[in-house]
């Protein structure tokens, strides 16, 4: 049981702001950027970067100028990460629709009603779970302490904004220069096809010539890729990469030096590097997702127990979720009863969103009941395990599998085979993958605010209109940069969507490339019986273009390096922290800064027609350069300065608290 004599850091005695209309609008404006930003980031690099804490930063430089309180600034962080959450559960399965063949393209009332509806229904899962999990459970959320130690620090006058901030700056100009919609004056990275001489072999008694070789590609220049890279570490960028590894110097040579057709059409550098490519495209990612279901699998698999426990407190006296008697602001939840009726019509509108995508009035009835029962459930997981784990660990591509599976199977059954059939399974995976993001984001919300004394029905109200807010305008960017940089391409591969496309299509429209994908399920069975750290993010490297991995990878050295270097210099732990805190502020405002700006290229691509003048100013800017990929290079030692050598000062000037943010 949790500490009865736990006191928030605004006492339940004390009111103040709170749910105001500027708390409530700044983090409905975040909840659209940051959404944005990772919905390109997602798409692009198949990760995902937890809102929650350059949220807060924002929050507290924005609300400071205008005489916000800590709750009002705890309000508009709350606001503003469900829109991180919202677009992590939608592009690891709308994309689907159109990578399966269900959409032509993007819709967005389709779009936007999964996002809604999911989304709600989120948030109102967890507001059954909150008082069991946040208050009762006695549960570590290691970022929700973090989180909240940040805010408190930020009273002091310490946010670093300026540091997210100049960074958006900086990686927005850098994305404006190298992009293919801008004006690229940079080449983001190059690709070699390098020989090792011929040799002749004999298959099947022919004698056939092969031109052996590897298609060597170097580090994407992109501050938001190394930013991920930084984020997440050393470890997992270089599990990311060794997948990258094995997929593109090992399997692909592999399956062009055992391929008589390809080995014949080895001819100049141009047609190897195409061949290659398309090797990597038509065989190595569909081995890659076989990887990937059993890894999802395996992920469930090893955390069990947790699950279990999870569904058992979420299960447990859910009425303990009701005000206690003494009126405790701090306990105070929406009423349940009119929680219980909006799940209901949620419900309803979900039935209607199913029959409209399988047109089957059986098979939209069965698919509610499954959406309702599954999300609650993985709602209740998703929560449990960010409150362990922390949101950033959050594995709802697993759950989000499994519900998919199911509602896969159940349209078989049904006889649905066609292509509404496979548009009614995803729209179950949207939907439970959305309303899982969101459960996991909003539990960590809800335990800062429970840290420093927020009244919950308050944020719960909020959640509710960023995610509203937030659905209703996120399919834009969505359909923007499906338009532009096609969803599925080496530009933007959704690897989660792929996968969901490929089970969807392989189950219920039975389109399967069964070789290869069995032939991946060994391939992740073997790295599991060697304790392979973690199959699906090798999967993942696989399945991902090269360049972009080693950037990711390249995030994780320098991240090390400033490790090293802090060691050297005799640090002691709290300078070690606020050196860390310093890098992961200015990696996040590279993110969202580099995200921004794709996205709104990618809408000045499309506002052609609307703004000609625009891009006729834009066409002659960009007229007559030719980009050079040497001028990429500069940006690296740029990295260099502002990831390690600048954040080692600040950790001894103590310019930024020592809260330690995972």
């Amino acid at each position: 049981m949790a500490d009865k004599s736990f006191t928030p850091f605004v006492p339940a005695s004390q009111t103040m702001a709170e749910l105001t209309v500027k708390a409530v609008l700044l983090g409905a404006v975040m909840a659209v950027g940051l959404g944005a930003a990772n919905a390109y980031l997602g798409m692009k690099a198949g990760l995902t970067v937890a809102a929650t804490f350059p949220a807060a930063v924002v929050a507290m430089a924005a609300l400071r100028g205008l005489g916000g309180t800590i709750l009002e600034e705890n309000i508009a962080r709350t606001t503003a990460s469900v829109g991180e959450a919202l677009v992590a559960g939608a592009i690891f399965t709308i994309p689907a629709f159109v990578i399966s063949g269900a959409w032509e393209e993007l819709h967005y009332w389709e779009s936007t009603a999964i996002m809604v509806i999911g989304g709600v229904l989120g948030v109102l899962f967890v507001i059954v779970l909150r008082r069991t999990l946040v208050v009762e459970a006695d549960l570590p959320f290691p970022e929700s302490v973090a989180a909240s130690e940040i805010v408190k620090a930020g009273q002091g006058g310490q946010t670093g904004a300026k540091y997210v901030f100049g960074a958006m700056g900086l990686a927005g100009l850098w994305e404006l220069f190298k992009n293919s919609n801008g004006i690229q004056f940079v080449q983001g990275s190059t690709q070699k096809f390098v020989t090792f001489g011929k040799s002749t072999i004999d298959i099947l008694g022919q004698k056939l010539e092969y031109t052996g070789g590897l298609l060597l590609s170097t580090s994407a220049a992109s501050p938001a890729l190394i930013g991920v890279g930084y984020i997440v570490g050393l470890r997992v960028s270089a599990i990311l990469f060794a997948g990258a590894v094995m997929g593109w110097l090992l399997f692909v040579p592999l399956a062009v030096f055992l391929n008589p057709a390809f080995a014949s059409e080895l001819g100049t550098q141009q047609s190897s590097i195409a061949l290659a490519n398309a090797v990597w495209s038509n065989q190595i990612r569909p081995l890659a997702v076989g990887t990937m279901i059993v890894a999802a699998f395996y992920t469930l698999y090893t955390l069990r127990k947790s699950l279990v426990a999870g569904i058992s407190k979420a299960l447990k006296d859910i009425n303990m979720g009701k005000a206690d008697a003494t009126g405790d602001r701090t306990e105070i939840d929406l009423d349940f009863k009119k929680v219980f009726v909006a799940i209901g019509v949620m419900a309803v509108a979900t039935f209607f969103l199913y029959y409209y995508f399988a047109q089957n009035l059986g098979g939209a009835l069965i698919l509610t009941a499954v959406m309702v029962v599954l999300g609650f459930l993985f709602a209740a997981v998703a929560g449990y395990l960010v409150a362990l784990i922390g949101s950033s660990n959050n594995p709802i591509s697993g759950l989000t599998l499994s519900a998919l599976l199911i509602s896969a199977v159940l349209m078989v059954f049904l006889g649905l085979t066609d292509v509404h059939g496979v548009a009614a399974v995803l729209g179950v995976a949207g939907v439970v993958c959305c309303a899982a993001g969101i459960a996991g984001d909003m539990m960590q919300d809800l335990k800062v605010g429970h840290i420093l004394g927020g009244t919950p029905w308050k944020m719960q109200v909020g959640e509710l209109i960023g995610v509203v807010f937030a659905a209703f305008i996120l399919a834009f960017p969505l359909i923007a940069l499906d338009k532009v940089y096609t969803i599925g391409s080496a530009e933007l591969p959704a690897p989660q969507a792929g996968l969901m496309a490929l089970m969807a299509n392989g189950i219920v429209g039975g389109e399967m490339a069964w070789p290869l994908v069995i032939v991946g399920m060994f391939l992740a069975f073997g790295l599991i019986l060697i304790g392979s750290p973690s199959p699906m993010l090798i999967a993942v490297g696989m399945y991902l273009p090269f360049e972009s991995t080693a950037a990711i990878f390249v995030g994780g050295l320098i991240k090390w390096g400033l490790e090293v270097w802090m060691d050297r210099r005799n640090a002691t732990e709290e300078e070690k922290t606020r050196a860390e805190n310093t890098g992961i502020l200015m990696s996040s405002g590279f993110i969202a800064g580099e995200a921004l700006m794709a996205v709104a290229l990618a809408f000045l691509v499309l506002g052609g027609d609307f703004f000609p003048k625009l891009l006729e100013i834009h066409e002659r800017l960009a007229g007559g350069i030719t980009p050079q990929f040497w001028l990429s290079l500069l940006i690296y030692p740029v990295l260099l300065y502002l990831l390690i050598v600048l954040p080692s000062r600040i950790g001894q000037s103590g310019d930024l608290p020592a809260a330690k943010v995972e």
